[in-house]
């Protein structure tokens, strides 16, 4: 887990993304490895296994399957406040940056509606009442206007993905002021390559249902003023198609919008000033093309001979 982590990692750095956040995995010999220079990384800021009720997203279980569900490099199962309160607490001891939570079915997982809430209010909040305490924050997987204002209304601060998000809904986020970080790509990239990666015929068809709305949330978010980061969940080989994310965003939200999503809003949603942003007492970081990207956008998504990257004030792979 660990090599293969360190190749990808060194992948998403020679692409620009000299910060990532891991919301679904991750730990403290990767992120020791990583801060000491054992290999080329990103900065590194992980979660630890995203949190899931039984039968939840996480739950890789079928209908019909008696085997243990606990899978906890990416995803653990556990039910109730206080286990939950427990298992929150056990990874920011392990140096977790952030809380992930599964909040509403997921396109791979394969017993739960897409639509449904998952979590009862007394075990979301017990997440994010601990996450406060620690001065973090809870992420959570919520793809319907009813998961997402479940899990915003008890204290999430990052909705991930939001594909089928409604007006109203996107109205509450902006009054709590939590954040949309869409995954546009992923759904692209499932939609071409899902065979490749085994997606069952139940996660297609969630696929599709999701793929085309997603770029409707994205319009009535900013429409609301919600703050719209960046991101990516793509699985196993279709790592390659993380520059592809920009590509889908800035057909959305322009060059300006999108480049301020993967850079200082994030910044924003990490609690880090430090990051995304060119100016004195930031951690220079930079991506140089070659070119004007608001007259060449394609230049932000263009291979790695067109671009140097610049991590800490010092070029990547020199």
């Amino acid at each position: 887990m660990a090599l293969a982590g360190a190749r990808r990692l060194a992948g998403a750095l020679t692409r620009g993304f000299t910060t990532v956040r891991d919301v679904a995995g991750g730990d403290p010999g990767l992120a020791a490895a990583i801060a000491q220079g054992l290999i080329p990384a990103p900065r590194y800021l992980y979660t630890g296994p995203a949190l899931s009720q039984t039968g939840g997203h996480g739950d890789p279980r079928g209908a019909d399957s008696d085997l243990c569900g606990c899978h906890t490099h990416m995803n653990e199962v556990v039910d109730g406040v206080d286990a939950l309160r427990q298992a929150v607490r056990d990874r920011f001891r392990r140096g977790a940056h952030a809380i992930k939570i599964m909040t509403s079915g997921g396109v791979v997982s394969l017993t739960d509606p897409i639509r449904i809430p998952q979590y009862s209010p007394d075990e979301v909040r017990a997440v994010t009442e601990e996450a406060a305490r620690r001065r973090s924050y809870v992420a959570a997987h919520a793809y319907s206007p009813e998961a997402i204002r479940h899990a915003v209304e008890n204290g999430v601060r990052s909705v991930e993905h939001g594909n089928l998000l409604d007006a109203a809904t996107a109205a509450l986020m902006a009054e709590h002021g939590a954040f949309l970080v869409p995954t546009l790509i992923t759904y692209d990239a499932m939609e071409r390559r899902g065979a490749e990666v085994g997606l069952a015929p139940v996660g297609q068809a969630k696929n599709r249902e999701v793929l085309a709305a997603g770029r409707a949330a994205l319009e009535l978010a900013r429409a609301a003023g919600v703050r719209i980061g960046f991101g990516t969940d793509l699985m196993g080989v279709l790592e390659d198609e993380q520059l592809g994310g920009l590509r889908v965003q800035v057909e959305v939200e322009g060059v300006l919008r999108t480049l301020q999503a993967a850079t200082s809003v994030n910044a924003e949603l990490l609690g880090r000033p430090d990051l995304g942003r060119v100016r004195a007492g930031a951690v220079a970081d930079l991506l140089v093309v070659d070119g004007d990207p608001f007259a060449d956008p394609a230049l932000l998504w263009a291979g790695s001979e067109r671009r140097t990257v610049i991590q800490a004030g010092v070029p990547v792979g020199r």
